[in-house]
């Protein structure tokens, strides 16, 4: 059990983290795919190859480290990971391999740093934060499996519609296989898809934001074909290979970024394939006949411009304010320029897009004293704070 003493020697260690830096957690993935290789079928190999996952998981790490005393300041970063593992179909016998590959790392990389009275503290400390995600995370299966249309662990779908939204972006209409309801989500959230590509020696479990409004018998995804195979080779996998009429394994709606209702004014703020949350928002705010909302955004050229007459028609019925921003014409978003109509005090924003994107814009909102409560976001992939 964790006890005062087993905090104080987390803590104390902290230097020793920060020191080995990234690296730590990169040896950590070697170490645990090498000795427990049918984890590939769960971990994105992709986020692997550039080193993303290594960082977040470090960051992670060392914020945990920092804070183990006091767990309130991560309750939002705990629930943003536990929705995310429940997409992956995380499993309590996975902490037990993660916990061993973290101890015998931190023991071969720092041993003469890691005495037995830092290896018991740090063990402490990771099975008390594993169960505490154990918990959060059975929680939601119970709530995805007694919802009506729910269901737990993987549910096979098939697909119904592929529409090509744009130059880089084509939607998959999904339904049940077994022809019955599936459960409700919150616009923004995503889902958990499991394929094979035929490419790809490892079965392939990715992420995707629902991207239409939830209706309680389909869902859509919408997916941007991302660089080369290699780099996307999910993305390229539903693009040229999966066709109308395949099935897939689908993982109930998961996520900590959706729309919240409030009698504020709203602003959806979008660059690039991170429309397709805002566009499940949309939708949403239209079902409801909210008038208080502007629809801002950016992308490369018209061509890229994802769910441009979907959009346009939902803009256009609702008297909403709109703006659009092509890099090859207009350059980069600019919302300074809108400080005479946006609603800087009272009003809630919404962004999803590339990070560099979604930094600027942020830095924007607070050059014109919006406050960070009101701004709600979402990374695609390992998560990072603007």
């Amino acid at each position: 059990m964790l006890n005062d003493h087993h905090i104080t020697v987390v803590k104390s260690s902290i230097p020793l983290l920060e020191d080995a830096g990234p690296a730590l957690t990169q040896y950590f993935y070697q170490r645990m795919f090498r000795h427990n290789p049918e984890l590939n079928d769960i971990f994105n190999m992709t986020h692997q190859r550039t080193g993303h996952q290594s960082v977040a998981l470090f960051e992670a790490i060392a914020a945990y480290a920092k804070n183990i005393d006091n767990l309130a300041a991560l309750t939002q970063a705990v629930e943003r990971i536990a929705q995310k593992h429940t997409s992956f179909n995380i499993q309590p016998h996975h902490y037990q391999i993660v916990g061993h590959h973290l101890i015998e790392t931190l023991r071969e990389l720092a041993p003469d740093a890691f005495t037995p009275e830092v290896e018991q503290a740090w063990t402490q400390a990771y099975l008390f934060l594993a169960n505490v995600f154990i918990e959060r995370e059975e929680q939601i299966y119970q709530l995805n499996a007694q919802g009506t249309g729910g269901w737990r662990e993987g549910r096979e779908f098939v697909i119904d519609m592929k529409t090509v939204e744009s130059e880089r972006v084509t939607s998959f209409v999904l339904r049940p296989a077994d022809g019955k309801p599936v459960m409700s989500y919150q616009a923004g959230q995503y889902l958990g898809i499991e394929v094979t590509p035929s490419e790809s020696a490892y079965t392939e479990i990715r992420q995707y934001s629902l991207s239409q409004a939830s209706n309680g018998e389909c869902y859509r995804i919408s997916v941007k074909r991302e660089g080369d195979a290699h780099k996307g080779v999910v993305s390229h996998y539903l693009h040229d290979e999966v066709q109308v009429g395949d099935s897939v394994i689908l993982y109930p709606p998961a996520g900590d970024f959706f729309y919240q209702a409030t009698e504020k004014p709203v602003v959806l703020i979008a660059a690039g394939v991170g429309v397709t949350p805002i566009q499940a928002m949309a939708q949403t705010l239209a079902e409801v006949s909210k008038r208080n909302v502007s629809y801002y955004y950016a992308c490369d050229s018209v061509a890229q411009h994802t769910f441009n007459r979907e959009s346009a028609a939902l803009i256009e019925a609702n008297q909403w304010q709109q703006q659009v921003w092509y890099r090859d014409q207009h350059g980069v978003m600019d919302l300074t320029s809108l400080v005479d109509t946006l609603p800087v005090a009272e009003g809630e924003f919404y962004l999803c897009g590339p990070v560099v994107f979604m930094e600027h814009a942020v830095q924007q909102l607070e050059s014109l004293n919006v406050s960070r409560d009101q701004i709600h976001y979402e990374v695609f992939g390992p998560h990072r704070y603007l």
